[in-house]
């Protein structure tokens, strides 16, 4: 089904990697509609969407190149991180799942269920409290963000070699793209940096594309990628599994705790914009 959601349009979305699309033609999905993405003839990238006869326009950042189907105020969000040096560029691949890109983005939020899903990684019995946090919707830059976020985690990321009191901000950018700053074991005056960022499919279907800039000159490449997917598929067991399989926006559909209070304002923000395409609000 297509979107009518002009909310949801008018972002910018992941579509693959730069080197993924650099083997040649590939076929996707956005929003409902089918896009191609292809080469032209003096080696320019192209997409196009089966509906339009003209490309869409793109955008080469973060090792991925992005789309979009609407016309948006500006360009993408600003990640001065990324362009540090000394930081590991990961791209972790492409993770279909079939719930509501938003519920993704929503438990990416999520520190409650650390102990229960990611058992002896990012959270272990009985260290099951989530502390008081601050949640808001900063009206500055037009983002939602969580801080003074904190967390025991066992293994709190590849290099770490014993279990730490863990520091957390959230941040999400748009509504379908989120990223948090975490505790980095081995500079303890920077920040690892893990970004989410979701290509909606259809309303309950979509591909995450996570990507990590971190301060990491130990592991290999291919364990800091096994790393990560063993977390998120962790995760996609439980969002495959959550009814509905959209994200509610009616009042008192899901009961809050003190704990979602990123979740909260996540939803009030989503509301603001007039965001429907993957809510039980409406399928288009």
């Amino acid at each position: 089904m297509r979107c009518s959601d002009k909310a949801a349009l008018d972002q910018w979305y992941p579509l693959g990697t730069e080197k993924e699309i650099a083997f040649g033609r590939m076929n996707t999905r956005l929003l409902g509609t089918g896009l191609t993405i292809d080469r032209a003839v003096d080696g320019t990238l192209v997409v196009m969407a089966d509906d339009n006869d003209q490309p869409l326009p793109i955008i080469r950042r973060f090792g991925l190149v992005w789309a979009t189907l609407g016309e948006p105020k500006g360009g993408l969000f600003a990640l001065p991180e990324a362009d540090e040096d000394d930081r590991r560029v990961v791209n972790c691949g492409a993770v279909t799942v079939r719930a509501s890109g938003l519920r993704i983005i929503e438990n990416f939020l999520d520190m409650a269920h650390f102990p229960f899903v990611h058992t002896n990684i990012l959270g272990a019995e009985p260290h099951t409290e989530v502390m008081h946090y601050n949640a808001e919707i900063r009206r500055d830059v037009d983002e939602v963000w969580a801080t003074n976020c904190q967390f025991f985690q066992p293994q709190a990321a590849l290099s770490a070699t014993n279990g730490i009191m863990t520091d957390y901000i959230y941040r999400v950018m748009t509504p379908f793209t989120t990223l948090l700053y975490k505790t980095c074991p081995n500079s303890a005056n920077r920040w690892d940096v893990i970004c989410l960022f979701v290509q909606p499919l259809a309303p309950d279907r979509c591909i995450a594309h996570p990507v990590m800039f971190l301060i990491d000159d130990v592991s290999t490449t291919t364990e800091l990628v096994h790393f990560q997917q063993l977390i998120f598929l962790q995760d996609r067991i439980i969002l495959e599994n959550q009814r509905p399989s959209l994200l509610p926006m009616e009042a008192r559909a899901e009961i809050p705790t003190r704990a979602d209070a990123s979740s909260i304002a996540y939803r009030r923000w989503l509301k603001e914009k007039g965001i429907t395409y993957g809510t039980t609000t409406t399928a288009a």
